[in-house]
């Protein structure tokens, strides 16, 4: 399979961090949204000739996250949540993209502690461009939901209510911009 998308440039990619965001947001006690950003990551992004056969590979330093707060940032680092001293990156690696609806769906495998699952994301490309010192571009935005449990991630207290005090379903959030390698 095969399609056009206009400016396209292949390549080689570098994603670049000062300029992208990685998160995730979970409901907290069945009525927030808790968004959090991981702030190591890093990754390569190829363009192919046919835009079908491009491809992804990241990894995120889970120890990267930062709550704001010490004794919760200890809490999720322990062995009932991210496990740092275990599995102290996630990566993903794509196995396929294909143009879904007005956007991609980009199909790979997500490593989460220690656990790999089939996961699709949802991805709007930005565009192809350059950035301020003339050096090419391109950007995109991208979106999945995992079930933590899934992953390993089986907290299941309660408030008084009964309801979860974290939510099952995790929206994972990227913001991605990266430089053609030269």
């Amino acid at each position: 399979m095969s399609f056009t998308i206009p400016g396209y440039v292949a390549g080689t990619w570098d994603i670049d961090p000062v300029h992208s965001d990685v998160s995730f947001v979970v409901r907290h006690v069945g009525l927030t949204r808790f968004r959090r950003s991981f702030e190591k990551f890093s990754g390569e992004i190829v363009t192919a000739e046919n835009p079908a056969e491009s491809s992804v590979t990241a990894t995120v330093e889970v120890t990267s996250l930062d709550t704001g707060l010490e004794a919760f940032n200890r809490h999720l680092a322990g062995p009932d949540y991210l496990d740092y001293d275990n599995h102290p990156t996630a990566a993903f690696r794509s196995t396929g993209l294909r143009a879904a609806e007005e956007n991609y769906a980009l199909d790979g495998e997500l490593t989460l502690r220690g656990v790999t699952r089939p996961v699709t994301f949802d991805v709007e490309l930005l565009g192809f461009g350059e950035g301020m010192r003339g050096e090419p571009k391109t950007a995109f935005s991208a979106s999945t939901t995992i079930n933590r449990g899934d992953f390993g991630l089986r907290v299941d207290g309660k408030v008084p209510s009964g309801t979860l005090i974290i939510g099952e379903k995790v929206r994972i959030l990227l913001e991605i911009e990266a430089v053609l390698r030269g």
